[in-house]
């Protein structure tokens, strides 16, 4: 267990994909008041019990523009924040480089699938306390925020998919669904199954 998950915050179960709020556009964020911190301590908390980097309030039921992380960038150094309103600038022309590997999503628990995405990533946006706040990603990190920037407008990774790959994605996910408690991570994954993945 880490220090964050120990230090407040109250562990939420995670929504599925399907739910209505997972695929809507999200509301600004325009109180940066008692109850969004509390939010957030909820959102880290629930985060690093799904063993997560990133999670979107939609991943939480709620349609707020928000997001917190916890991911390492392509030189392994490990970023922690909160956005709010985020909004992602990617690289075009020249300057765009794609990169594919396996994604997940904690809301489609245990299913990961190849996908391209920019390799840099600038998001920017608010911070819990409404400061202007600016992140630039490379590697996992720049992936982390496309992923949940996208969340925020309505988008889950499978939408970016062909149709070939989303039904292969939903089939791992069924082949592992009945070891994720309805309400995981509130109730912790059946132990007899290895995950050593990290999702986002």
């Amino acid at each position: 267990m880490t220090t964050e998950q120990k230090t407040g915050g109250q562990i939420l179960p995670i929504t599925r994909w399907g739910a209505p709020v997972m695929h809507a556009r999200t509301r600004p964020v325009t109180d940066f008041d008692e109850s969004l911190s509390a939010l957030v301590d909820d959102m880290f908390a629930t985060m690093y019990a799904a063993e997560g980097v990133g999670l979107a309030a939609t991943q939480v039921g709620l349609d707020l523009a928000v997001f917190v992380f916890d991911c390492p960038d392509d030189d392994h150094v490990r970023h922690r924040g909160v956005v709010c309103n985020p909004v992602v600038e990617l690289p075009e022309g020249k300057e765009r480089h794609l990169e594919t590997i396996d994604e997940g999503c904690l809301s489609l628990p245990g299913a990961y699938i190849e996908l391209a995405r920019p390799d840099h990533a600038v998001c920017r946006g608010q911070d819990v306390e409404g400061r202007p706040v600016e992140v630039t990603g490379t590697g996992l990190l720049a992936r982390c925020l496309q992923h949940e920037t996208d969340h925020l407008n309505g988008t889950v990774f499978g939408d970016r998919l062909s149709g070939r790959a989303r039904k292969k994605l939903y089939a791992l996910h069924e082949d592992l669904s009945d070891t994720y408690p309805e309400d995981w991570p509130v109730s912790p994954r059946d132990q007899r199954y290895d995950d050593e993945d990290e999702e986002d």
